[in-house]
């Protein structure tokens, strides 16, 4: 699947425009962008299918479905190349620097002349990025701290882009003949939030014909290696794929050992020894004799615990939880009953309110909640009272065009630098429930950005913090934050703490879900949906939260409408 590599070069077409000062269609470039990157289906496949199948795409026009084309056929874009070919700066390590978009690298090559990394990192240093408009010299120490984030970041991918390329290959020769079970190991299996590459197991009397249909998968741009046990790819999304063939008797003992991760592993190998046995993938031994393997449940079952899933193999108490039967039960992938931050065509989304409450519907929600931005947050299109007002018809419109299913009007607001609300607080007590989230003015200090973000919490119409940390994976850094004082404030308010299911962002992580949980807060799961596609993220943050420990008790969006409205002080 090519959908985030297309994406990702219309991204940067748009940056690119938009450093040209060239009006409106960086906009349609990021809009088109957004669609794609959303989609569950290959682009490729829509793509050969011909240009007025691309063009039903929300967003995509002929200009754009032709550059589509050309991407899913060759993997590169000329006219990218056309643009940056025109730019007299390195953009590809400029824009990898967060704080740095269009504007300010424009800035930076007029006045210092700044065309890379180096470059940009020498004048931070020798105080020439303080003295331009706009910026300072905390400004400018940001971004020194940035560019060594820069140069680091970027080396897995994100578990939203990866597994649904994993699990396609899963389900291709799953349907083979040949093959008699399969199953995806690794940190996919864990739900880690990046992941270095994709192991696959797989069960089958004929190696060679499966090796051989697997080296040949649509996506495989290289082989690296191919044999009758292991096969190793190189895929067009830019990861490797190993494919290993185990027997049946030790396929539950190797998909725990190609799980992991290495710790969780180490540590029951430990424990084995301590009972006279010894565990490996091929199985659990005594002696000489295989005394448990053919499945997970039966090896965890040999040492008296019950089965760990997958998310909790960190070597973070597990085993010891484990052992006393204690592990919690976690929150299931099919216990959310609605999904409460999601945006339309009324702000930055590209889908319709109808077409958001029935792809919902679809998914087997109870109720939805549209939560499109409001405020003068142009970038995202922030509604005013009045369209706020507006709005609130259309949902009544869409109440009766899609029935089964409750549509609750709600809006995510931006938290001002000051901790006062992007909106008025008329106009928010009309509506079902607020989302109150930061969107800008990342570089306070710790006391100010805890403060501002508590000011939120304690104002009576906000029921949601939307994505507390602020952070994009392998993009932006989390705010400076104490989440313990925020942890605090939400148990004193009540004020829900939200688990952002965007793939860049799965924010809060793991590990403050786990501490919020232990100190009795609770939390909410939303997708922050920009298109209908989007809602299919909802598992990636039912991963995190089980990740972090949490049970359904803990998340409020697996309540029944009613007892879900009563959790939303």
């Amino acid at each position: 699947m090519k959908n985030a590599l297309v994406a990702g070069i219309l991204y940067q077409v748009a940056d690119l425009l938009e450093m040209q000062d060239v009006p409106f269609r960086p906009q349609a470039y990021r809009r088109a962008a957004r669609s794609v990157e959303s989609m569950q289906r290959p682009v490729e496949e829509i793509a050969r299918e011909g240009r007025d199948a691309l063009m039903e795409i929300p967003g995509v026009g002929e200009a754009i479905a032709e550059k589509i084309e050309e991407i899913a056929r060759t993997g590169s874009l000329a006219y990218l190349d056309e643009l940056k070919g025109g730019m007299p700066i390195n953009v590809d390590e400029l824009f990898s620097v967060e704080g740095v978009g269009p504007h300010k690298a424009k800035l930076f090559y007029e006045k210092l002349g700044v065309r890379d990394l180096d470059s940009l990192e020498r004048a931070a240093k020798e105080g020439k990025l303080c003295k331009l408009p706009g910026m300072g010299e905390k400004s400018a120490q940001q971004i020194l701290e940035s560019i060594k984030f820069a140069r680091t970041a970027g080396k897995r991918a994100l578990l939203g882009h990866i597994l649904p390329v994993a699990e396609d290959m899963k389900r291709r020769l799953a349907a083979l003949k040949e093959v008699e079970d399969v199953e995806v190991a690794g940190s996919i299996r864990r739900m880690k939030e990046t992941i270095g590459d994709i192991d696959m197991l797989v069960v089958t009397d004929a190696p060679q014909k499966v090796s051989e249909f697997f080296t040949k998968l649509p996506n495989v741009e290289r082989v690296i290696a191919k044999g009758s046990t292991k096969s190793t790819v190189e895929l067009a999304e830019g990861v490797q794929c190993d494919l290993r063939v185990v027997e049946k008797k030790s396929f539950g003992s190797a998909l725990m050992y190609f799980t992991g991760n290495k710790d969780h592993n180490i540590a029951m190998r430990r424990i084995a020894i301590k009972n006279g046995w010894k565990l490996s993938e091929y199985g659990l031994f005594k002696g000489a004799r295989q005394i448990a393997g053919r499945t997970e449940r039966e090896v965890y079952g040999k040492f008296g615990m019950p089965y760990i899933e997958p998310e909790l193999r960190e070597m973070t108490g597990e085993i010891e939880a484990a052992l006393k039967h204690r592990l919690p039960k976690l929150v299931g992938y099919g216990d959310i009953r609605g999904d409460l931050q999601m945006h339309t065509k009324w702000s930055d989304g590209v889908n319709t309110i109808e077409q958001m409450a029935g792809a919902a519907k679809a998914l087997g929600y109870e109720y939805v909640g549209i939560s499109d931005h409001v405020g003068t947050l142009r970038i995202a299109g922030g509604m005013m009272a009045g369209g706020v007002a507006k709005q609130d018809v259309a949902i009544a419109k869409a109440r009766k065009a899609v029935r089964g299913i409750i549509i609750l009007h709600g809006a995510e607001v931006s938290i001002l630098s000051d901790g006062r609300l992007d909106m008025k607080d008329a106009v928010l007590k009309e509506l079902d429930y607020v989302i109150a989230s930061v969107h800008g003015g990342f570089r306070q200090t710790q006391e100010q950005m805890t403060k501002r973000i508590i000011a939120a919490m304690e104002n009576e119409h906000v029921n949601i913090i939307g994505h507390p940390t602020g952070r994009l994976i392998q993009e932006r850094k989390p705010y400076d934050v104490d989440m313990e004082e925020l942890f605090a404030a939400s148990k004193r308010t009540g004020t829900l703490l939200e688990v952002n299911a965007f793939p860049n962002r799965l924010d809060m992580n793991s590990e403050n879900v786990r501490r919020a949980m232990e100190l009795g807060c609770r939390t909410m799961i939303n997708t922050d949906a920009h298109s209908s596609e989007h809602l299919k993220f909802m598992r990636l943050g039912i991963a995190t939260a089980r990740r972090g420990w949490a049970e359904k008790k803990d998340v409020v969006n697996t309540l029944p409408l009613k007892k879900m409205m009563k959790e939303l002080k």
